[in-house]
């Protein structure tokens, strides 16, 4: 529970802001944020590029791409009333393209929360403590 806690607080110490911070580096994390914040007016949203972790694996042999496995972590009132599986099929319908594409997201990890849901796992993150 406390490395849990510890890499909770490291990654909140990387975050990118909510506004598009577009870079030549990061054109696909750039393209889903820009896609997921214009469609969902997330409260929160995190986007790890954790490409590299799996640069070595069979499926990635000769991929020249930097940016093909991603976890998002998304806070927003569009997921209200909808069950987790209708919230991930709402974000791959809207990073369709950039999974299809060639050297695109080949992995996606979500985590898709409700403003209310996502209090009620902070508030239980500060009791883990």
């Amino acid at each position: 529970m406390l490395r849990r806690t510890a890499l909770n607080h490291l990654s909140r110490a990387f975050r990118r802001p909510l506004s598009t911070m577009a870079s030549s580096d990061t054109p696909v994390e750039d393209v889903i944020r820009e896609k997921i914040s214009a469609a969902l007016q997330p409260t929160t949203l995190e986007i790890h590029n954790d490409s590299h972790l799996h640069a070595h694996h069979k499926a990635m042999e000769g991929s020249t791409s930097r940016e093909t496995h991603f976890r998002v972590i998304i806070t927003s009132e569009a997921f209200r009333s909808k069950m987790q599986p209708a919230r991930h099929r709402l974000v791959y319908s809207l990073l369709k393209d950039e999974m299809a594409r060639e050297g695109g997201i080949h992995a996606l990890q979500l985590r898709t929360m409700t403003p209310e849901e996502e209090e009620k796992r902070r508030a239980q993150e500060a009791g883990d403590q």
